[in-house]
């Protein structure tokens, strides 16, 4: 089986909870302190051993495209002033990877962007991330799931400790532990509560998949007008074994209002810059 070593990005949603920034800004672009929230996912997946990021766009994304890219007047602007610190900052992004883009084409849902990117795959694994999802650990979440991926030579999905509310938020992983912290997946029950699941492990943040994901996704049945990846993969399941890995990192959901305010305010407190004028805000005002 072939190296993992492209991911994709679906970016293309039109981010209504943080509206109205995101009438023209992309989500993705919002900021963790001065990094935007795509970039710390790119940046996760190059230290995992990924080359190319595809990038799965919809109108009013271009924002994600410039800031991947070399800006000259801005650089000859930064050497002009001799602030050879931030050139080499602005430069470095657009040399972290092969950055690739397409634009998402036909049903709304997160099965459609997998299926847009089919024809850069081939006959290769491939890594899926989510554009608000940001995972924090010593070693990186999709390099975990590369470990596993070579180990099992199957899908492997992204699992996270959770609570009982995570059970009414989540989809929650079923199955056996083969061993510590790998899951043969038996099903996953979509947002099932507490009552209807013993497992605290959601399915959540990205995916090790194979090429044979995108046959099912083809025949998959649209649900509410939308393609689903998750019944892709559950068809898939029927074929193959499909594994989850528990993963060692802090997770962080920023497709909300509060989770991009504890992101910025957890990454603030470890930052050197500014951690000692945040703790004494937050003990003033808290």
């Amino acid at each position: 089986m072939k190296k993992v070593q492209k991911l994709i990005i679906p970016v293309a949603g039109l981010g209504t909870r943080f509206l109205p920034v995101t009438k023209a800004l992309p989500k993705e672009m919002l900021p963790i302190l001065d990094k935007p929230i795509v970039q710390y996912i790119v940046e996760e997946a190059v230290a995992s051993g990924i080359k190319d990021i595809i990038l799965v766009t919809g109108q009013n994304k271009r924002a994600i495209e410039d800031h991947f890219d070399y800006q000259p007047e801005l650089e000859q602007w930064l050497k002009k002033t001799k602030k050879q610190k931030r050139l080499k900052q602005i430069r470095d992004i657009a040399k972290l990877a092969n950055f690739i883009y397409i634009r998402q084409k036909g049903p709304y849902g997160n099965g459609t962007p997998i299926l847009n990117a089919k024809h850069l795959i081939s006959d290769e694994p491939f890594a899926v991330a989510w554009g608000d999802d940001v995972f924090v650990s010593k070693k990186p979440r999709i390099k975990q799931l590369i470990e596993a991926f070579d180990k099992y030579q199957s899908p492997i999905l992204t699992g996270v400790k959770t609570d009982v509310a995570g059970t009414t938020k989540y989809g929650m992983i079923e199955g056996e532990e083969v061993e510590k912290g790998i899951v043969e997946v038996s099903r996953i029950k979509e947002k099932p509560g507490p009552k209807n699941t013993k497992s605290r492990i959601g399915s959540i943040g990205g995916y090790i998949l194979t090429p044979d994901i995108f046959p099912e996704l083809v025949k998959t049945p649209l649900r509410d007008n939308e393609l689903w990846l998750t019944d892709a993969i559950a068809r898939l399941m029927k074929k193959r074994k499909v594994f989850a890995k528990q993963v060692d990192a802090e997770y962080y959901d920023l497709g909300s209002k509060f989770g991009l305010l504890k992101a910025n305010i957890n990454f603030g407190l470890r930052d050197k810059e500014i951690r000692s004028p945040l703790k004494s805000f937050l003990k003033k005002n808290c």
